[in-house]
């Protein structure tokens, strides 16, 4: 639930052929380390970050985690192994989420599920540590900690070096460089003899830092894709987190069409339904008095064209929230456009589809964007929200933004849970970007075919 711009943002134009890399939950929705200078010296203080917890966290960690795994045996690591494994897997987490948004390297989760595991009763619990040492990323972990020691270390320090050093030579050595002494010099030039010798090492720490500089990018990646080799799911972990999800997400299915066929069956009951009845009871009613009062019959009369046609209404209300005719007749993009001139926000659609989705997908598609707009409505504040659509790679994609306060999370409330469990029932994905301040990004993938 934490990308490149190119397509579907809030000031853009319609989406591009190209894949939309992902937007994360943490509120950054583009690639940090861009070609502005700005972003190559973010990426020079990300380089130094990685440094710092390649020694600070992977080494003792890797340290902690084996002495746990050990201790396993004689019964303290039941305590200690579940603790150490969620700092582990949280600074790995922190790793996958760093070369997301500063390389644009997406790297999944590969963890197995534990189900609703309590934190306490984790702890000291055999199953949970027998859970977390059958699963093959636990292993990928503790090697990537090893190896990420040393190569993130070299890795980035390396930018910030070079930047340091010929931030030495502009400022540094051509004033203080007789009180460094006799052996004191610069890149090209040592020892430095005189105050020429010491003028020409502003040119070579320019050229360091714009080296440095310019290295920063393309070094923050290749650490980003040494953590994709160990920290991504393999093959088989993909394919069991597949039939694990699968697995999961028919059960909420189930569960959310028993839901809506109980709304169903209570609307029906409280509203057409009885409707209806009185319906009957006023028919029978002015059928007994036809003859002795006929001013009572047209009056019971008018009360049943009265009460059929708020049955006609209610059972249309029905129909539009199981399918909405404007689906039917205008198909997705068209009822969309609809949907975005009821909404009580300007709302910006921007569409580009090539042809119609299935029925199924044109519906799951039409409400999650409706279910969006309305949460944007509701709790962000906004004067304004947007609608993106576009089909790529054998996906629709949505996004729904608005320009509100930001801060939304997907777990304190319902709406955002239920457009997941919405989406999820076609194997798509919801993903969220929220920064405190805004603006809300809320993109939505389902596979299908067009």
């Amino acid at each position: 639930m934490r990308s490149s711009r190119s397509r579907g943002t809030a000031g853009g134009g319609r989406p591009t052929g190209a894949r939309r890399p992902r937007v994360s939950a943490t509120g950054d929705a583009g690639v940090k380390s861009g070609i502005t200078w700005a972003g190559r010296l973010g990426s020079c203080g990300c380089g130094l970050l990685i440094a710092v917890l390649a020694q600070v966290g992977s080494l003792p960690l890797f340290i902690v985690t084996v002495l746990a795994i050990v201790s396993v045996t004689v019964g303290v690591g039941l305590f200690a192994l579940p603790v150490v494994m969620i700092a582990v897997r949280g600074l790995a987490n922190y790793q996958r989420r760093v070369s997301g948004e500063w390389s644009g390297v997406r790297i999944d989760v590969p963890y197995r599920s534990a189900g609703e595991v309590d934190a306490y009763e984790a702890v000291g619990s055999w199953r949970h540590c027998r859970r977390l040492l059958a699963d093959p990323a636990t292993w990928r972990d503790l090697v990537w900690m090893l190896l990420d020691a040393p190569i993130g270390l070299v890795l980035g320090l390396l930018p910030a070096s070079l930047v340091a050093y010929g931030l030495n030579g502009v400022f540094v050595t051509p004033l203080l460089w007789e009180q460094m002494g006799p052996r004191w010099g610069f890149g090209l030039i040592w020892p430095i003899r005189n105050q020429t010798d010491a003028y020409l090492a502003i040119p070579q720490g320019v050229l360091l830092v714009v080296v440095g500089l310019l290295v920063a990018s393309p070094v923050l990646a290749l650490h980003a894709r040494f953590n994709r080799l160990l920290l991504a799911p393999t093959r088989a972990a993909r394919l069991a987190l597949r039939v694990e999800r699968l697995t999961e997400t028919r059960s909420q299915s189930v569960d959310a069409q028993a839901a809506e066929l109980r709304r169903i069956e209570r609307d029906l009951h409280d509203g057409a339904q009885a409707r209806l009845v009185s319906l009957g009871m006023s028919l029978g009613l002015a059928d007994t008095l036809v003859e002795r009062d006929p001013v009572m019959v047209r009056r019971l009369l008018a009360d049943a064209m009265d009460s059929s046609s708020a049955a006609l209404s209610e059972l249309r209300d029905l129909v539009r929230g199981i399918h909405p005719p404007v689906l039917a007749e205008r198909g997705l993009e068209g009822a969309v456009r609809a949907l975005a001139v009821s909404m009580a926000l300007p709302t910006e659609v921007d569409l580009a589809l090539p042809s119609r989705p299935r029925p199924p997908v044109e519906s799951a598609a039409y409400f999650a964007i409706a279910e969006a707009l309305a949460n944007a409505t509701k709790h962000s504040g906004a004067d304004r929200t947007w609608v993106r659509m576009w089909y790529a790679d054998g996906s629709l994609w949505m996004q729904v933004g608005d320009n509100g306060r930001g801060g939304a999370d997907p777990e304190g409330g319902s709406g955002l849970r239920g457009l997941q469990r919405r989406l999820a029932a076609f194997d798509g994905v919801l993903e969220l970007s929220s920064p405190v301040g805004g603006p809300t990004l809320v993109t939505m993938e389902l596979p299908c075919a067009l």
